[in-house]
C-alpha cells in the first residue's frame, strides 16, 4: 500500500514546483507510514525513464535531488508501504517498467497466486519480484498487447480484476509514451486500520484521512496542467476523484478520456460477488 503523485503538464516541471514547498514536505512526510522505498517515472523524447530505491524517501538524497528537477511534462512519484510479508528490496520497489510503460500501485490484490494465474507464460517470464503489484502491472500490459490498443487493453484488464477481486484496491498510475492512466477503483477495499494503529501511539499522529479515506485520490487543474495525488496532504484546493473510475490523459493535448471497465463486462463493482 502506497502513496502516489502524478502530473501531466504543458511543459517540463519539477515535482517540488508543482506541490510547492509545503505540499512537498507534506507528501514526503507520509514516509512516517510509507517508508519502504520510493520511485519515480517520467517521460522523455528517448522513452520512459524510471528510478527507484528500497530506502525511505525522507533520508534519500537522490529523492530530494530528483523532485527538484524539471524532468518532464509527465511523470509520477511513488512512496511504498510494503504489504505484510513482502520483502523490502529493489525488485519489489515501484515503479515497474516494461516496453516503455511504467506502473505504480496503491493497494493489495490477494490471493497473489490467483492473480498470477491470469498471466501468460511470457508475462510470467518478465516477473522479477514477489509483489501482487508487479503481477497486476503485467496483466494490464498483457491485455494491452492482446488488444493492440492501450485504452481497450487497460479497460479489459480492470474489468477482469474488478470481477475477480472485488474487495481489493486497484488504485494505480501508469505512464506510457502517449498517455497517463489514473486508476481509482477501491470501493469495497478495506483500509489498513489495524496496521496504522499499531504504528502510532496516538491516532492524532496518523497522516490526514488515512483512517477514514486511505484509498482516496484527489486531483486539481492548475495553470501547469493536471495533477493527481493519494490522500494525506491535508491541503485545500484538491477535488476528490469519483469512486471506481479510471481515466486516460493524453500527454500532448492533456485531453481526458474516462474509461468504464465495470460496464464492459456488465459488472457492478458494488454488487460483485465475493
Amino acid at each position: 500500500m502506497c502513496r502516489l503523485f502524478g502530473y501531466v503538464t504543458e511543459s517540463p516541471c519539477a515535482v517540488a514546483d508543482l506541490l510547492g514547498e509545503e505540499g512537498l514536505e507534506a507528501f514526503t512526510s507520509l514516509t512516517a507510514v510509507h517508508s519502504d522505498g520510493w520511485g519515480m517515472a517520467w517521460q522523455t523524447p528517448e522513452g520512459t525513464r524510471t528510478t527507484s530505491s528500497p530506502h525511505s524517501a525522507d533520508v534519500d538524497d537522490d529523492y530530494r535531488k530528483l523532485v527538484a528537477e524539471p524532468l518532464s511534462n509527465a511523470g509520477f512519484v511513488h512512496l511504498r508501504w510494503a504489504t505484510g510479508g513482502l520483502e523490502v528490496r529493489p525488485e519489489n520497489t515501484h515503479p515497474f517498467l516494461t516496453d516503455d510503460a511504467a506502473f505504480a500501485h496503491n493497494g493489495h490484490i490477494h490471493p497473489i497466486g490467483e492473480l498470477e494465474e491470469l498471466l501468460t507464460p511470457a508475462s510470467k517470464a518478465r516477473l522479477r519480484g514477489d509483489t501482487d503489484s508487479e503481477r497486476y502491472f503485467h496483466f494490464v500490459h498483457q491485455c494491452v498487447e492482446e488488444y493492440g490498443d492501450e485504452a481497450e487493453g487497460v479497460t479489459h484488464a480492470l474489468a477482469t480484476l474488478v470481477k475477480k477481486f472485488p474487495r481489493c484496491s486497484l488504485n494505480a498510475l501508469m505512464l506510457t509514451p502517449t498517455h497517463m492512466f489514473a486508476i481509482h477503483i477501491n470501493s469495497r477495499a478495506d483500509s489498513p486500520l489495524r496496521a496504522l494503529r499499531e504504528m502510532f501511539d496516538d491516532e492524532g499522529d496518523i497522516p490526514p484521512r488515512h483512517m477514514t479515506e486511505y484509498f482516496a485520490m484527489d486531483y486539481r487543474e492548475t495553470e501547469h496542467g493536471l495533477e493527481i495525488v493519494s490522500s494525506g496532504l491535508g491541503q485545500p484546493g484538491w477535488t476528490p476523484v469519483p469512486a471506481d473510475t479510471a481515466v486516460m490523459v493524453d500527454l500532448e493535448t492533456r485531453e481526458i478520456t474516462r474509461l468504464d471497465p465495470v460496464a464492459q463486462l456488465g459488472v457492478d463493482a458494488t454488487q460483485a460477488a465475493d
